[in-house]
């Protein structure tokens, strides 16, 4: 699918692991429809509604915690907006030009497996602005289906 980009993707919000399940719920009745997964690597269990832009996030007793995780952003703020995500053509570029502005990564990833691949940058919010940059070969409606 060929779009303009950058292109406003999902929300990720982070709540305690002890209150995923009734905030899932609370969203679900309001219909928003989740997939649950986990991801093992990352310490997180996740609620995801890819089709409406919506995730939760928990970190796990596994989670790490340094800076720029779920488990470091609980610990500071509470439950709350985690990362607006924003699709790019190029990661790299855009994580360029926040740079010029003084703006750092704290968190990236790269995922390839059946015939798609996925980056993220996790950028430190600046001007209130939790933003995580994403570059992906997939078309939009694929995605939730694949990362379960």
């Amino acid at each position: 699918m060929t779009h303009p980009l950058p292109l406003l993707h999902h929300v990720v919000f982070a709540v305690g692991l002890e209150r995923l399940d009734a905030a899932t719920s609370y969203l679900s009745a309001l219909g928003f429809q989740f997939q649950e997964f986990e991801l093992e690597h990352l310490g997180l269990a996740v609620r995801l509604d890819w089709d409406r832009g919506f995730e939760l996030i928990a970190p796990t007793a596994a989670a790490p915690s340094g800076p720029g995780t779920a488990a470091d952003f609980l610990a500071r703020n509470g439950d709350g907006l985690f990362s607006v995500v924003v699709r790019f053509a190029d990661c790299d570029a855009a994580e360029h030009t926040a740079a010029r502005y003084g703006v750092k990564s704290d968190f990236r990833q790269h995922h390839e497996g059946d015939g798609f691949e996925l980056s993220e940058v996790k950028l430190e919010s600046m001007f209130g602005i939790p933003l995580t940059l994403m570059s992906t070969d997939m078309p939009d409606g694929i995605m939730g289906r694949t990362c379960s």
